[in-house]
């Protein structure tokens, strides 16, 4: 079995075998619907649906394209997790850190964080990216990474490792599957981090822009104690709904604390 620290091998070895088979929307009826329909391969199934306009295009939009192809690829994982002795795995949720939690012996018996990301070649510039990846939430479970924020499976802290699924693809506008030239990278955020934001809005932290950076892993910062202070120390804004989220974790873990305390003191004492 392969240890904790050969997960983001066995990603990479996965995944050079995933295709995005998500060939378009399937409508029931169309003007040109020819019952039944038979076909003897896959091949010939798809040229049929086509040839009756039962295939509607996947949408354009980046964050709803995006989405397909995350759902597509995280539930390619969790098949072959499956096929893994000694893997274990939990779904995130759609909004919530990380897409993916993996863990059991097969890979130490540790807690792993796999989070997919998203991200379109640039239309002038195809050796970036259109716009910069989102790594982490920078004011929340990032910030403060021994209390439980809502929406995360577990602290920041008690995942052994995180690693995040690169999805790089180029929008081809006549297509309806929509997505060319894809290719997939895994790596330790870290390693593909940037010193910018990747909103101006939102409290993110940016990845760098540079495909090839991205590929090999080479981002902003020389070791992840760098990155960390860096972004730890980073001023975000702290809205009044996380700092109500934060008072309230606070007073959780220190109620935690007290009745540990409490527990212990009621041991008793070794002669």
């Amino acid at each position: 079995m392969p240890a904790h620290s050969d997960l983001e091998q066995w990603l990479r070895e996965e995944l050079e075998h995933y295709t995005f088979d998500v060939l378009g929307i399937f409508r029931k009826t169309s003007p040109s619907a020819r019952w039944p329909i038979a076909a003897s391969s896959a091949d010939q199934l798809e040229g049929l649906l086509h040839e009756h306009d039962h295939l509607l295009p996947l949408p354009k939009e980046p964050a709803a394209l995006a989405n397909i192809l995350e759902v597509s690829i995280v539930d390619y994982l969790l098949t072959r997790l499956d096929a893994t002795e000694g893997a274990e795995h939990t779904r995130g949720t759609e909004r919530g850190y990380p897409d993916l939690e993996i863990s059991g012996p097969a890979f130490g018996g540790s807690y792993h964080a796999v989070d997919v990301k998203v991200a379109r070649r640039g239309d002038t510039n195809k050796s970036k990216t259109q716009s910069r990846i989102t790594l982490y939430t920078g004011n929340t479970y990032f910030k403060w990474p021994d209390l439980h924020w809502p929406g995360t499976m577990r602290t920041f802290n008690d995942y052994r490792s995180h690693l995040d699924i690169i999805i790089i693809y180029t929008l081809d506008s006549d297509s309806k599957a929509r997505v060319q030239d894809m290719e997939i990278i895994v790596q330790q955020p870290w390693k593909i981090a940037s010193k910018q934001r990747s909103s101006t809005t939102r409290e993110y932290l940016g990845a760098v822009e540079s495909i090839a950076a991205l590929r090999d892993g080479r981002g902003e910062f020389s070791t992840p104690a760098e990155f960390y202070r860096f972004w730890r120390a980073y001023p975000f804004k702290i809205s009044a709904q996380v700092q109500k989220q934060l008072a309230r974790l606070v007073q959780k873990q220190q109620q935690e604390i007290e009745q540990l305390r409490g527990q212990t003191a009621q041991l008793p004492l070794e002669d």
